[in-house]
């Protein structure tokens, strides 16, 4: 939840009914977090509503509830996905080596790669990518993405936020607004990060302005590894579950003497969320992969980006309504076709980072469709930047944020198009330069959020979902 300054006052408060009242704890994600609001809901008078905080307690003025009505309308009602899951491609992926290719150019921009055909009449993709060109009905791909921000912690910041970077206030990730927003299905957190939030020693994006508890829950953990688990829902040595039951009442009423009129966030609150975790054996069980079979195991591939979109599906599958799946390496400064294709010097399959992309993406939109979730579940794969349109000297390329592309499937879009294109050499957007707020605001948008809801930071400050963005009608509809 968010705790800000400020309550509500009496003339507000009339302005609400309790159905509303109830809407609105609900998409502030709060009654998950909040037994006392679990339905049904108890009879709730001014004084005691006042008492807790008010709406503000909860990130939310009331403009921002007028907001949330208005959100229930025919615009957010386009959204159909109920969960999101990012791939985060950690170091820049080269749009010319996956999709956006440009086979009549000279060597030097065109690179190792062929392209191929798709599913779709007139789109092509890198060679290294078979299983999802077959599946291309499913996606679109923006190739006219741009960024001015070409350093790898601004550029990841911008694409996970929908905001440029700025000293004067910290953004939270998408991942953290629509969790906050949208709330835990149960006893998973809303936001969780596989293998990890951060990558590659930078991190990947935060809460910003939002509270501690928006967080990603980071698995610190690669579900590719044999004795894959996830630490945190494990018991520390020597400490068993009646002991923490007891330190947990302890801190209960601790909170209970201590707590503030202006209701704060607690570690106790913490602490009970953690105690949830590691005593509930749903959310052990949600994590444990060897409840796969072996053929759906292997139909993701072997390496972590494939085993962390199979444990993506099963959180989804869950109820989690945002994961952010982080796979590092594609800062392919030298070494390009080694990296991207062979995985390694002398590999005679390919098992490099597009291969096993390919494994992931093509399995992940199978099992969703199989699954009957693929319509609600958005997928985006993305990463901070492009490359630069032609080859270095280490047969590598380096950072290029003028243009790049982002690929997204399911969640109700329109699949099977390309929006905006790239000049002849893959430099500069040739139409429909698209921003990262531009895609914010659509992933938003996608999600049944409006873009224009406003959350607020500790000092009361309104800030927008996404304040400069625009949704990409030809993706929503």
């Amino acid at each position: 939840m968010v705790y800000c300054q400020g309550f509500l006052t009496h003339r507000e408060w009339s302005f609400i009914s309790r159905s509303e009242m109830s809407t609105f704890l609900e998409q502030a994600g709060s009654l998950p977090h909040t037994p006392m609001f679990h339905p049904p809901l108890p009879p709730l008078s001014r004084r005691d509503f006042v008492r807790i905080g008010g709406l503000s307690t909860f990130g939310l003025s009331l403009p921002a509830l007028l907001q949330l009505r208005g959100a229930q309308g025919a615009d957010a009602a386009k959204g159909k996905a109920k969960s999101c899951i990012v791939i985060w491609l950690d170091g820049g992926p080269s749009h010319l080596e996956t999709f956006d290719l440009k086979p009549d150019a000279a060597a030097e921009v065109r690179g190792p790669f062929a392209s191929i055909p798709t599913s779709v009449s007139g789109i092509r993709i890198c060679e290294h990518l078979p299983k999802l060109a077959e599946r291309m009905e499913h996606a679109a791909i923006i190739r006219s993405m741009t960024s001015p921000l070409g350093e790898h912690n601004l550029g990841a910041n911008y694409l996970l936020t929908g905001y440029a970077p700025t000293p004067a206030i910290e953004y939270p990730a998408i991942g953290s607004v629509v969790g906050h927003l949208r709330g835990a299905g149960g006893v998973l957190p809303p936001h969780i990060a596989v293998p990890d939030f951060r990558a590659g020693g930078r991190n990947a994006g935060g809460n910003g302005y939002l509270p501690a508890s928006t967080r990603a829950f980071s698995l610190n953990s690669d579900p590719a590894r044999p004795d894959f688990r996830v630490p945190d829902l494990d018991f520390y040595p020597g400490t068993a579950a009646d002991r923490v039951d007891r330190r947990l009442d302890y801190l209960a009423a601790l909170d209970r003497l201590s707590r503030a009129a202006d209701a704060k966030e607690t570690p106790p609150k913490q602490f009970e969320h953690a105690h949830r975790l590691l005593t509930s054996a749903g959310a052990k069980q949600a994590f444990n992969l060897n409840e796969e079979s072996q053929k759906t195991r292997a139909a993701y591939g072997p390496r972590s980006i494939g085993q962390s979109c199979l444990l993506a599906r099963r959180l989804v599958e869950q109820g989690v309504p945002f994961v952010t799946v982080t796979n590092a390496g594609w800062d392919t400064h030298q070494n390009l076709d080694t990296l991207l294709r062979a995985g390694y010097t002398g590999a005679k399959v390919g098992v490099g980072l597009i291969p096993s992309l390919d494994l992931a993406i093509s399995a992940l939109l199978d099992d969703l469709h199989d699954r009957g979730l693929l319509d609600s579940t958005l997928i985006v794969i993305m990463g901070e930047f492009g490359r630069t349109p032609k080859l270095n000297t280490s047969a590598g390329r380096d950072h290029w944020p003028r243009v790049f592309s982002v690929l997204l499937a399911g969640g109700g879009l329109k699949g099977g198009q390309v929006l905006g294109s790239s000049d002849k050499t893959g430099e500069s957007p040739q139409d429909r330069p698209v921003t990262p707020a531009d895609l914010a605001a659509t992933m938003f948008a996608l999600l049944g959020l409006d873009p224009l809801l406003t959350l607020q930071t500790a000092d009361g400050r309104p800030i927008h979902l996404s304040r400069d963005g625009k949704v990409i009608s030809e993706l929503v509809g």
